[in-house]
């Protein structure tokens, strides 16, 4: 006498068959949509992080510098009135 039956045998082959398939299609489907992330950030032009701390510290300091003058400009019009 057999353990399993045919028909459930054909069944466990078919649903290992599917769960492979699928697989392979969602590694297929990640890495296409990795590709194509690549492609349109590629382009792109991207600063790295210390440009942009770099550009952030300039713009501080043209403020602050900003702010004096504005107050040594506000010092020298009261003393003209």
């Amino acid at each position: 006498m057999q353990s399993q039956s045919p028909m459930i045998a054909d069944f466990v082959k078919l649903a290992n068959s599917a769960a492979g398939t699928l697989a392979g299609m969602t590694r297929e489907a990640r890495e296409t949509a990795r590709e194509r992330a690549k492609e349109a950030f590629g382009g792109m032009d991207f600063v790295t992080r210390e440009e942009f701390d770099a550009v952030k510290q300039m713009a501080a300091k043209a403020r602050e510098q900003t702010e004096g003058l504005a107050a040594r400009v506000t010092a020298l019009e009261a003393k003209h009135k």
